[in-house]
């Protein structure tokens, strides 16, 4: 009696722990033959007919099928990639650099409420001294203006739907839209080409040099009315040449062409890469250039003229740019026989 009952408590153990087995296989989820998943799938069409999880389940995670278009990634119906770069550049990136536009422009205001306009300490003498030539404010101008209309489309595109569609409603945005994305595509090409202008046109009066280590330990005197001599171009100019137009320059334009013209085998990765380079870099491109516009406009009396004409008093030379003053006198003072160019003005340039 006692080995039947231990025979049935082990025949009980055995079947549990089977049916225990086989429980798990199931709930694991088995690879069945396709031919009866697509049995079942007929019948879940029936019993529960909007019930697809199953068949969007299987074409998740960049599951390459069959396409007759001759494209990267064509047969790939979801790529899981899209939901992190969406995440990440409607989170962190947007959020953060939202906010740092936001701090930097009431940083700028806070300067300007401070500081004010800095003035010359002595009249200006009615001496003027050449600073720009034609071709340099040229292509100064048409670099500003391409990358304030980008600045803007790229903010409405990148934040209207947050900021703009409960103030201006879906058909107003949807208008402006619309301009933003076609102005920002257009004029995306011809800002790359300005920069590389404007880099050939500038960079052999932006080498940094040690002097201009004097002007970045006082900070160009802009928290005093110390005065720092310094070339044609101050040491927080060069940075903005290099940093600003160069490097960043370079990161919005190559990934802002990447983003333009997708019709070079790009695959959804390498476009949601661009796209966050492209957001990231443009961000900081405007953060420092708040700093330059404001410095060439508000910030020092007489920038804004010394871009638009061209020329700058010989007292405002002498005050922000002293070394390239003294320089500038003594070229102008040369023969006529030994200046570099028969009959024409000497060109020299720079502003704050």
């Amino acid at each position: 009696m006692k080995r039947l009952i231990a025979w049935v408590g082990a025949l009980a153990l055995g079947g549990s722990l089977l049916a225990g087995t086989v429980s798990a296989q199931q709930s694991s989820g088995p690879s069945l033959p396709r031919e009866e998943l697509t049995q079942q799938q007929q019948q879940r069409t029936v019993q529960q007919p909007y019930n697809n999880a199953p068949i969007w389940k299987e074409v998740r995670g960049a599951v390459q099928g069959y396409a007759s278009i001759p494209a990267p990634e064509a047969g790939v119906l979801i790529q899981d990639g899209g939901q992190n770069w969406r995440a990440l550049r409607n989170g962190k990136v947007s959020v953060i650099g939202g906010w740092a536009l936001v701090v930097m422009a009431l940083v700028v205001a806070a300067f300007y409420m401070w500081r004010g306009t800095i003035q010359l300490h002595e009249a200006p003498s009615g001496r003027m001294l050449p600073r720009f030539s034609v071709v340099e404010r040229m292509s100064h101008w048409t670099t500003a203006i391409t990358f304030c209309v980008l600045a803007v489309s790229g903010l409405i595109m990148a934040f209207g739907k947050t900021l703009l569609i409960p103030v201006f409603g879906f058909t107003l945005f949807s208008w402006l839209a619309i301009i933003a994305k076609n102005l920002h595509n257009f004029l995306g090409p011809l800002f790359v080409l300005s920069c590389i202008v404007t880099f050939v046109v500038f960079v052999r009066d932006n080498v940094p040099k040690l002097v201009d280590l004097k002007w970045v330990a006082s900070f160009g005197g802009l928290f005093s009315d110390g005065h720092v001599p310094s070339e044609k171009f101050n040491a927080g100019e060069k940075v903005w040449f290099w940093g600003g137009v160069t490097v960043l320059g370079l990161v919005v334009g190559i990934s802002g062409l990447v983003l333009n013209f997708p019709n070079f085998g790009q695959t959804r990765a390498t476009m949601q890469i661009a796209s966050l380079v492209h957001l990231a870099g443009a961000v900081l491109f405007m953060l420092g250039a708040l700093g330059h516009i404001y410095m060439g406009t508000l910030g020092v009396a007489g920038a804004y003229g010394a871009m638009k004409t061209g020329e700058v008093d010989e007292v405002w030379a002498k005050e922000h740019h002293e070394i390239w003053y003294h320089k500038a006198k003594a070229e102008a003072a040369k023969p006529q026989s030994q200046a570099p160019a028969q009959g024409k003005p000497v060109v020299v340039g720079g502003d704050d």
